[in-house]
């Protein structure tokens, strides 16, 4: 008989998966049965190892189908009713050949059929189920009652009673799946198997430590959950930190593939033909085609405030209380004395950190646990530190950690104590080794900042004359003044996160301590009760454009006053604005000619029709004669504006390309 395959090392993972190994033994060509949630089928199949550890084969690994129970049985050839099981299950198999024992002998022989008759008992009668067997050539029946055993000697019953009874046996867990392995070998052997299973995201929960004249102490805890339906009894456990890549991918259905249908070609019997009788040509008639279109498958928690008055030292004073009392031993001290027993085994696996447990550990089913994974001094001091987005008054009482544990820190609370009193909670991110956080663990009631906020713009300090365009360069500078107060009876360090948001740092602001995506980080030191104020002042470059082929002689003035251009440079502006003044005049020439011509045109129309109206006579020749005159001295100017315009729009062409080329030509850089 094999020996159960019992889990001996189990690694938890980050991202919601469990690598289980078990071991057992085997003889000869046993087989090993393991039972599985429905749901972890996938990952089962995905990453079953079996290896026979003592020169043995693994032949095969067969596993529970995907049916559902209702449709197993019904390929079962036998029934089993819930009543009458026995009776039921004779009726059914008749012509099986069975040994029953029967009293103190064996008969064999083939089952005929059951049938029940009455029997007497007493002044009453009891009705009994009787066999009757086919023995030899003898026809024997037998009280069933009387029957101690019966073995069914035909292979294929034997083999279709065992597959309902284990159909049956494995329904009574809906979501178990059984897998058997297959060994082939000889004596007895060393079986390893693993898997990966889908599993609870193991956590991290840490506590910190702050005491006098020592260093910050830090204790890690890893809580694990078995959600199985098996006890991890002295097991080896190891906690993995990082994100290898993992998916569920469905090898447990049966996948089947479409195939296309392929039927044989018939003709049909020829039918008798009875041709029509013709009377006139029929039409030629078309058919159309018709074609089926295929669709296209296609989180910081916000720590308690301290109590006003409560001390927020990172030292607490000598010789101060200590919840041990008088005589008593230190919590600190006690820790210590078990932390010395907390032995971590880690090493890097690539990209991942591994964790470790040096000693076995028993986690019941259904059950969790919190196992200690770290307990050691680091490198800390507490500070403040200010984020207007956070508290807009306060600052934060921080622990600036520095990671020389020489372990991987996974992320997770942590809950600090100082004085051996509960200060606050906070949570702390992922940390390599040699990594420095601020933790926030409260709000310091005992600092108050006060924020002032205000920009203008700089003056110019450089101009660039280029293609047509005047561009003035100047600086946009906001000021952003921090006033803190430190009511305190103690100095303290306060870091000032201030955002950045694209702009640069002016040349008078002092270097920051630290830089981050998003934000300065400036220190400063704090007297006991003084009030210190901090100034950062940031700039960003801001443009004024000036089309050169409009600015005017105010404008020009304006330049030269403000050192924009040199004295060549107006100079060159000034001839531009006098092209431009020609340009516009002839412009206004143009207008002026051609209305009047405009006018003309309607003098004639006016003086023509009144030459049409006249009729013969001596005074209405005169007349005529006389608008004849006033029409041919019309049409001499518009002979003459029609020159002038032709004049003016030459002239007027080329005063504007010469604008243009001097506007075009003009080039200036000047630093202020």
């Amino acid at each position: 008989m094999p020996t159960p395959l019992s889990i001996r090392r189990v690694v938890l993972y980050k991202h919601g998966v469990g690598y289980f190994e078990r071991k057992g033994s085997v003889t000869g060509s046993d087989t090993l049965h393991l039972d599985f949630k429905a749901r972890d089928m996938n990952d089962v199949l995905k990453s079953l190892t079996v290896l026979d550890l003592s020169g043995g084969s693994v032949s095969a690994v067969s596993y529970d189908s995907t049916k559902p129970l209702e449709q197993l049985l019904a390929e079962a050839t036998i029934r089993i009713p819930e009543d009458g099981s026995l009776t039921a299950l004779l009726g059914q198999i008749k012509g099986a050949r069975v040994r029953a024992r029967v009293g103190g002998g064996q008969v064999e022989g083939a089952i005929i059929g059951l049938e029940s008759l009455a029997v007497a008992a007493g002044e009453t009668s009891v009705v009994r189920p009787f066999l009757s067997l086919l023995v030899g050539a003898s026809l024997r029946t037998f009280d069933v009652l009387d029957i101690t055993e019966l073995e069914f000697l035909d292979e294929a019953v034997r083999k279709d009673l065992e597959f309902y009874l284990s159909t049956v046996l494995s329904s009574y867990k809906k979501d178990s799946k059984r897998m058997s392995i297959l060994t082939s070998g000889e004596g007895e052997r060393e079986v390893f198997v693993s898997y990966v299973v889908e599993a609870p995201v193991w956590k991290t929960s840490y506590r910190i430590l702050l005491d006098e004249g020592e260093s910050p102490l830090l204790q890690g805890w890893a809580l694990v959950d078995n959600t199985g339906d098996e006890d991890w009894v002295d097991v080896e456990l190891a906690l993995v930190a990082g994100l290898p890549v993992s998916f569920v991918h469905d090898l447990y259905n049966p996948r089947y593939m479409k195939r296309p249908v392929v039927e044989v070609r018939t003709e049909a019997a020829a039918a008798p033909v009875i041709p029509e009788e013709s009377y006139a040509s029929a039409p030629d008639i078309m058919m159309d085609k018709e074609s089926e279109a295929m669709p296209m498958m296609a989180e910081m928690a916000p720590a308690p405030a301290m109590a006003p008055g409560r001390s927020r030292s990172l030292m607490r004073s000598k010789g101060g209380p200590s919840s041990g009392g008088p005589g008593g031993p230190r919590l600190r001290d006690v820790l210590e004395q078990q932390g010395a027993k907390v032995t971590t085994l880690t090493k890097d696996v690539g990209d991942l950190f591994e964790y470790g447990v040096d000693r076995p550990v028993t986690v019941h089913r259904n059950q969790s646990a919190l196992v200690p994974i770290l307990h050691k001094p680091f490198e800390g001091r507490r500070v403040l530190l200010y984020n207007r987005a956070t508290r807009e008054k306060n600052p934060m009482a921080c622990i600036e950690l520095k990671n020389t544990t020489g372990l991987t820190l996974e992320g997770g609370p942590v809950t600090v104590t100082e004085d051996e009193r509960y200060v606050g909670e906070a949570m702390l991110d992922t940390m390599k080794p040699q990594d420095t956080r601020f933790v926030p663990y409260a709000v310091e009631l005992g600092c108050v900042v006060t924020v002032e906020e205000g920009a203008e713009d700089g003056p110019v300090y450089r101009v660039v004359v280029n293609h047509g365009s005047l561009m003035a360069e100047y600086h946009n500078v906001r000021r952003t003044t921090y006033v803190v107060r430190n009511k305190a009876p103690r100095p303290q360090v306060l870091f000032i996160e201030h955002p950045r948001i694209g702009w640069e740092l002016a040349k008078d602001v002092p270097a920051p301590e630290e830089t981050t995506d998003g934000f300065w980080r400036f220190k400063r030191t704090l007297a006991a009760g003084a009030q210190e104020t901090f100034v950062v002042s940031e700039r960003t470059t801001g443009h004024r454009h000036y089309a050169l082929s409009s600015v005017g002689p105010d404008d020009v003035a304006f330049f030269l006053s403000q050192r924009y251009v040199d004295k060549a440079m107006s100079d060159a502006l000034r001839e531009v604005i006098a092209i431009r003044e020609r340009v516009a005049t002839l412009t206004r020439d143009e207008q002026q000619l051609t209305q009047e011509r405009a006018q003309l045109f309607k003098d004639q129309e006016r003086i023509r029709s009144n030459i049409e109206s006249l009729k013969s006579g001596v005074s209405q020749r005169e007349l005529a004669e006389r608008f004849v005159a006033k029409l041919n001295e019309q049409e001499d100017r518009l002979e003459a504006i029609a020159r002038e315009l032709e004049r003016l729009a030459k002239e007027r062409q080329a005063a504007q390309e010469e604008l243009h080329r001097r506007v075009q030509s003009l080039s200036l850089v000047s630093n202020l």
